[in-house]
């Protein structure tokens, strides 16, 4: 069977993918996770996604227990250049050109910065309206992502994804997001996505889904 058409009937236990969607938007406005996708030529794996609006330490517990522990903040661009938050490396050759920058830690509020509360504070504290450079040490427990400008319309990353879903869930344009593992460590793929989302009352949603959404509501305004 095509991988796309298996994943596709694996997902739909979820709803079509408008459905998807409007559950996933749904889910986030009342506070809940929402499991991500990406296509199977990238990396094959799924992300718990949290706003980071409304984050709780509960909610970053999990993403420390559940998932690979690097935690990421999805942040937009502009977001990122206001924080002063340069490149991870001055030469990225990473196989997605993920916009990791240097990490950070809330310079109040926080003991080692490791634990969930302290992580949680860390996120609060970069997200803030009047957040400083100053607001930040470097490096930190805490990975930003930088977003690129057109979101999943211009690049197809879970990075890009987790913002455009604020954005389209009423949000500030920043959320957090861990990639799951099993409880061996490996990496969970979809079967596992599903029992988890599953077992959690979540939804997964693809990355495919997303930019569907977007085009669609693209389509609907010219």
């Amino acid at each position: 069977m095509n991988q796309s058409i298996e994943k596709q009937s694996d997902m739909s236990i979820f709803g079509d993918p408008h459905a998807r969607m409007e559950r996933a938007l749904d889910d986030l406005r009342q506070g809940k996770g929402v499991l991500v996708v990406d296509d199977e030529d990238r990396e094959n794996e799924g992300d718990l996604i949290f706003s980071a609006e409304n984050l709780t330490n509960e909610q970053m517990a999990m993403l420390i227990r559940d998932c690979s522990g690097i935690v990421c903040l999805c942040l937009t661009d502009e977001k990122a250049t206001e924080l002063d938050l340069p490149p991870m490396v001055a030469d990225n050759t990473s196989s997605m050109g993920t916009g990791f920058t240097v990490t950070i830690e809330a310079k109040v509020g926080v003991t080692t910065g490791v634990s969930a509360a302290d992580r949680v504070t860390t996120v609060k504290t970069a997200i803030a309206d009047d957040a400083k450079p100053s607001d930040l040490a470097r490096p930190g427990h805490v990975f930003p992502l930088r977003a690129r400008p057109g979101g999943v319309l211009e690049r197809r990353g879970h990075t890009e994804g987790t913002v455009d879903l604020m954005r389209l869930a009423g949000f500030q344009p920043a959320g957090v997001l861990c990639e799951v593992t099993n409880p061996d460590g490996t990496m969970a793929r979809l079967p596992e996505l599903i029992e988890y989302a599953k077992t959690h009352h979540m939804v997964v949603i693809s990355i495919e889904d997303i930019v569907a959404y977007r085009m669609a509501m693209k389509q609907a305004a010219e």
